[in-house]
């Protein structure tokens, strides 16, 4: 049984709930571009990420994609499951390896129809989810390139739990809207402002608190949410 709780919704659960979902979940790696859902087809398993950054991602006719949502260790990587569905609206892979817990979506299906408290929680994180949706896309529209690629940057840097991490410039195009050479100018400027380093799709944090003071505002905004519905019991509420 996995012993570890380093998931925002697993950490939240009663301890009965928690102990239920461990003992039915199996630790698995996360490697680059692993798909965990292909669009379309039945979904059999959700997983609870530890470390790495899922991508969800919508694919035209044309083979054009682009990212519409991240998911880390805040979440779950399984929303149709808690919302009664069981098909995969777009594929879900990994752009960021780590690793995390899967669980047989019956399970979560049968938890959430015996436990109002995980129901709750669950609802709440769908909430803060679609939340974040719809920030990203004001974002899009009003914030300058470097001011959303620190964004994105500080979100991976929350959910890898590593000053040092990789970050592909197809994955940055994605998630900033951009091409891979905007994303190049970006990350060059952040660079020569010292807030990181950038090599060869490869992130290293040198300054956290820069990097903060440079994203707009939909960082915080989006945090903050996630604090709001996705508090602990003793946390204060605002």
């Amino acid at each position: 049984m996995p012993q570890t709780t380093q998931n925002r919704l697993l950490a939240l659960m009663p301890p009965d709930e928690r102990r239920y979902v461990l003992e039915q979940a199996v630790e698995v790696p996360f490697k680059y571009k692993m798909a965990l859902y292909v669009a379309g087809r039945s979904i059999e398993h959700v997983y609870f990420p530890i470390e790495g950054v899922a991508s969800l991602v919508n694919t035209m006719k044309d083979g054009s994609a682009a990212e519409v949502g991240t998911i880390g260790n805040e979440g779950l990587v399984g929303i149709p499951v808690i919302l009664g569905d069981r098909s995969a609206p777009t594929d879900i892979y990994m752009q960021v390896e780590g690793k995390g817990l899967r669980l047989p979506a019956p399970v979560l299906t049968s938890l959430l129809d015996r436990s109002p408290n995980v129901r709750k929680l669950m609802l709440h994180y769908v909430h803060a989810v679609f939340n974040q949706v719809a920030q990203s896309a004001a974002c899009l529209h009003f914030h300058h390139i470097d001011q959303r690629a620190c964004r994105w940057i500080l979100m991976t840097h929350d959910r890898v739990q590593t000053d040092s991490f990789s970050l592909t410039q197809d994955f940055l195009a994605m998630m900033l809207g951009v091409r891979r050479s905007s994303v190049t100018d970006a990350a060059q400027q952040l660079k020569k402002r010292g807030l990181i380093n950038y090599s060869r799709g490869h992130v290293t944090i040198l300054d956290r608190l820069g990097l903060e003071r440079s994203a707009c505002e939909c960082y915080q905004v989006s945090k903050q949410e996630f604090d709001r519905l996705l508090c602990f019991p003793d946390a204060p509420r605002e």
